[in-house]
């Protein structure tokens, strides 16, 4: 279901957005996916490997042209793969690759989680959420536009029915900040700034408390027992907003 990488979809998209298309993943496998990563690097946007059953080999020649990242690393690949060589060792090994991670214990279990924070380090991972529209409602079923027939479990985990298959996440970044701590052995410290200064680096953004940057903060209550982080408030480029 992945279609050709094209330049001139591309250059559309980036044209009628103004510029604002920062990143793009595709799978390196596609026609045309090596030159389509040199084209959008050559603008300054990040390529990035995802949704893919590429080839170790495939993985290699796409980072050599330019990808710089992995999109949720150890998710949107096949479900049985050869235990080693497979396209997720082959982006655990390079150090030019960051790797954005699902830590919300579904997507990833704990074990994996850690250990890909292990190999990758510290400075080349960071967290993502995964979430989709059906984040925080009530258990049941619901028609998605990602798996069409879902379900939401008690915890919030989202699966196409009947099936064990993943369909997004149903917890927000904040949810899984708070228990990522207690599944890794990381501290607070640690887990925010891979959620926060990580991925503004990836971006060329600074993410700084200082005079004239962009006033974007949290105030919020953990309770590391619970594992929850509770948000207070949040500052939108200087603008409070109260959940």
């Amino acid at each position: 279901h992945v279609r050709p990488a094209s330049i001139a979809e591309f250059d559309a998209w980036q044209e009628a957005s103004g510029g604002r298309v920062r990143i793009v993943t595709l799978a390196p496998e596609a026609e045309g996916a090596e030159d389509f990563i040199r084209h959008i690097t050559a603008q300054g946007v990040i390529a990035s490997i995802g949704h893919s059953a590429a080839t170790p080999d495939e993985v290699r020649r796409a980072v050599d042209a330019g990808a710089r990242m992995s999109t949720h690393l150890g998710n949107g690949a096949a479900g049985e793969m050869p235990r080693h060589p497979n396209l997720i060792w082959t982006q655990l090994a390079d150090d030019r690759l960051a790797a954005g991670l699902i830590a919300d214990g579904d997507h990833l279990p704990d074990d994996t989680l850690t250990v890909m924070l292990r190999a990758k380090g510290l400075e080349r991972a960071f967290l993502v959420s995964d979430s989709v529209a059906l984040a925080g409602l009530p258990p049941g079923g619901y028609r998605s536009d990602i798996g069409g027939d879902v379900e939401v479990s008690d915890s919030g985990k989202i699966t196409v029915a009947g099936t064990p298959y993943l369909a997004g996440s149903g917890h927000t970044l904040v949810e899984i900040l708070g228990r990522v701590p207690g599944a890794t052995g990381l501290n607070l410290g640690q887990v925010l700034a891979l959620a926060t200064e990580r991925p503004a680096a990836l971006l060329g953004e600074e993410a700084a408390l200082a005079p004239g940057t962009r006033a974007d903060l949290i105030l919020f209550d953990w309770t590391p027992d619970e594992a929850r982080i509770a948000l207070r408030e949040v500052v939108l480029d200087g603008e409070v907003h109260t959940p």
